[in-house]
């Protein structure tokens, strides 16, 4: 009987794999869109504005009604609200994971529908909260995104994020094989990594989305350093639960229930008295 329970747990896992495996193979492939327009990295100024946004994930369950901000080039928008608020969905419709169901999206006033998807995402950065690396060199992981880079080059980016110091230890430094499976890199390492091989691809626009929150203080403290460095003169959004990381972003968005409920600075938020400054107030009891 213990063995069948057994089996039956390895059986019910295989079938929900093969549910999801499915799932997959049956969505319709994107659209040609190579007869739409690129982007020209070197203009793109960063401005992002969403008008009147409409989206569900599906048809009958609607998330977003009437979305509309903007950011202009080199602000730090930072997004906060409870868990399914539609922060992270936020960032999906800006990189065209989706398609809104009403409104638009506009990168440096263009809409962002006539932009080719791959070229669109090579303007936008992303550290999300898993910190990924792949089996090779740690100067192959850091060059992910930019694999003609020089050894020079990834050098010096290790240098301004603040890595090289770990690297230089490791055993064969910049050569040393690494993998997600067998690692001698921390958590936090990693994410230094991560932050190394965004600031080598250079975008114009940043996302860091919970980039922190699988990490101790110490960690975090290291992380966030290297990050206000890389946010210099981008066009940055923030989506973090930790509301003392984003205490000096330019504007912060307070979203509930898929609706933007507050616009403002940090200070500009407590002293309304809102949402906002109760979730602070939570958070720093």
């Amino acid at each position: 009987m213990s063995q069948f329970s057994t089996s039956m747990n390895q059986v019910q896992s295989g079938l929900s794999s093969l549910e999801r495996i499915f799932e997959v193979l049956d969505e319709e492939e994107e659209e040609d869109e190579s007869r739409l327009a690129g982007v020209d990295l070197d203009k793109v100024k960063g401005e992002i504005e969403f008008q009147n946004v409409e989206f569900g994930y599906v048809p009958e369950k609607q998330l977003f009604f009437d979305v509309s901000l903007k950011s202009e080039p080199g602000m730090i928008m930072a997004v906060v609200g409870p868990s399914g608020a539609g922060k992270t969905t936020l960032i999906n419709l800006l990189m065209r994971f989706y398609d809104i169901d009403g409104g638009r999206i506009l990168l440096d006033g263009k809409d962002i529908k006539e932009i080719n998807r791959k070229e669109l995402r090579n303007a936008f950065g992303m550290v999300l909260q898993d910190s990924w690396v792949f089996e090779g060199t740690v100067a192959e992981n850091i060059a992910y995104g930019r694999p003609d880079a020089s050894m020079e080059e990834i050098v010096e980016v290790s240098r301004i994020v603040g890595c090289d110091s770990f690297i230089d230890l490791l055993p064969q430094g910049y050569e040393t094989l690494i993998s997600e499976e067998n690692s001698q890199l921390s958590v936090g390492e990693k994410q230094l990594l991560v932050l190394a091989r965004t600031v080598l691809s250079n975008p114009k626009i940043l996302i860091l989305d919970e980039a922190t929150s699988n990490m101790d203080t110490r960690t975090e403290k290291m992380v966030t350093s290297a990050m206000e460095q890389m946010m210099e003169g981008k066009t940055t959004f923030i989506i973090a639960h930790r509301l003392f990381t984003i205490q000096n972003a330019d504007k912060i968005i307070f979203m509930k229930d898929g609706d933007i409920k507050e616009v403002g600075s940090h200070e500009e938020l407590l002293a309304l008295d809102g949402l906002y400054a109760e979730m602070y107030r939570k958070a720093s009891s």
